[in-house]
């Protein structure tokens, strides 16, 4: 209910973090330059971009630091060291409250505090998550440790007196001051150990995903209650796939608490259910599937020529062989409810892909699109589906990138003006008798 402290913060906008470590908020409509925030000097080298709480808290990492200590000299990030001592920090952590912007605090991560065999760390949703080189994965409360360590707090634009150093918060040269200083380990809430450290959380109630940290179970999945750690019923998911690029799973975004799990020619979407006569365990069953259309099955060991003769094939075809039909992308339209894929069947040198839009509750088909451009699978390609626009990047070698854009038109005939076949075949979406089409 307050009034935001400037006009710009009503319009909408793009957060951009360039290598020269600025972080700026551009007009999503113009392009100008809202604000322009400087974050720390040369010595941190700040790169990623996520979301704690979406909307509202924003996480802007560092790459991992690896810089001999006689590197990082002359910074607002001060770190006492000796020279010949190696550089301690890990990972650098800026925050900030968006709407309007405003800066939360930065805080270091320390082997000393997390020890030496940290790889990454990342904070989604109020926990900080620390992954480990053995495939350990380790959470902590990261409002708490926000809380607890805060050493003092500090405005955007305003003049600061930090460890000696006079400036402006956000301004070059002084930039942010790592004001969240961990001194001591703080409550491990939860870890788990997961090949190559994937970890995923979700369902209701919470469960988690991971993949037993052995090799051999690539491609296995298990899902367990955050709870006492059972294993739920029917909780290990395997496609048995024979595939290039293995399947992969996630909870959905719809936040239903279901799961996705996608291989090479399968689409699962899993839900969790109470067990009869057992309310404290529970059991992931199917939701629905959707199979990709391979009517010319090629892929039969033995085959029998016009004269008789018996040919045996000395390999099978992979799941994922191109000029199968194959799902390569699956991504989730919340303001439609849509459950979009994205097929490829590669003939000969031309990849030809179309987009369909099934039903998010029952998983059925409505709209089928054809890509009209060539998909070539040698490349690396994303799919965008957002309200009325569908982007398709391609990424061509020396880094030549193609968009291709597609754009939801509105038929502005009312609904009884469309016979039943009509309907059927073009209707998507309808909302205030409108009728969405491509």
């Amino acid at each position: 209910g307050e009034v935001l402290p400037s006009p710009s913060d009503y319009k909408s906008s793009l957060m951009v973090l360039t290598v020269q470590n600025w972080l700026l908020r551009l007009c999503a409509d113009s392009g100008e330059i809202l604000e322009k925030i400087y974050l720390a000097g040369s010595c941190c080298k700040f790169r990623y971009l996520s979301w704690d709480t979406p909307q509202e808290v924003m996480i802007v990492k560092s790459s991992q630091n690896k810089l001999p200590a006689a590197a990082r000299q002359a910074s607002f990030i001060v770190v006492p060291s000796q020279a010949g001592i190696q550089q301690s920090v890990l990972f650098y952590l800026a925050v900030f409250q968006v709407l309007p912007l405003s800066f939360i605090g930065m805080l270091e991560i320390n082997k000393k505090i997390f020890g030496n065999s940290v790889t990454d760390v990342a904070v989604s949703n109020g926990i900080l998550i620390v992954m480990y080189s053995m495939g350990l994965v380790r959470l902590y409360n990261f409002q708490a440790i926000s809380k607890q360590f805060m050493e003092q707090q500090f405005d955007l634009g305003h003049e600061f007196n930090w460890n000696g150093q006079v400036g402006v918060v956000g301004k070059y040269p002084f930039g942010l001051p790592c004001n969240i200083k961990i001194t001591d380990t703080p409550p491990l809430l939860f870890e788990a150990s997961s090949l190559e450290n994937a970890f995923q959380i979700g369902g209701f109630p919470w469960h988690y995903i991971i993949t037993p940290n052995k090799k051999k179970h690539r491609g296995v999945f298990h899902i367990c209650s955050l709870k006492d750690n059972a294993l739920a019923k029917n909780g290990i998911q395997d496609m048995k796939c024979c595939s290039l690029e293995p399947d992969w799973i996630y909870f959905h975004p719809d936040m239903s608490g279901r799961i996705i799990h996608v291989g090479p020619n399968l689409i699962k979407v899993l839900k969790l259910k109470e067990v009869k006569n057992d309310t404290d365990q529970m059991e992931l069953a199917e939701d629905f599937t959707i199979v990709a259309n391979r009517e010319n099955s090629v892929n039969n060991a033995v085959t029998v020529t016009a004269s008789g003769r018996v040919v045996k094939k000395r390999f099978n075809l992979l799941d994922d062989d191109p000029e199968q039909e194959t799902f390569k992308i699956v991504d989730y339209e919340d303001e439609l409810d849509l459950l979009s894929t994205v097929a490829v069947t590669q003939i000969g040198s031309d990849g030809r892909a179309h987009l369909d839009f099934h039903c998010n509750e029952h998983g059925i088909l409505l709209k089928s699109i054809p890509l009209l451009e060539s998909w070539d699978v040698t490349y690396s390609h994303e799919v965008y589906f957002d309200k009325d626009l569908v982007l398709h990047i391609e990424q061509k070698p020396n880094r030549r990138f193609s968009c291709y854009v597609y754009q939801m038109v509105c038929d502005t005939a009312e609904e009884d003006e469309c016979s039943s076949h009509e309907k059927t075949e073009r209707v998507l979406y309808k909302k205030g008798g409108r009728i969405f089409e491509y």
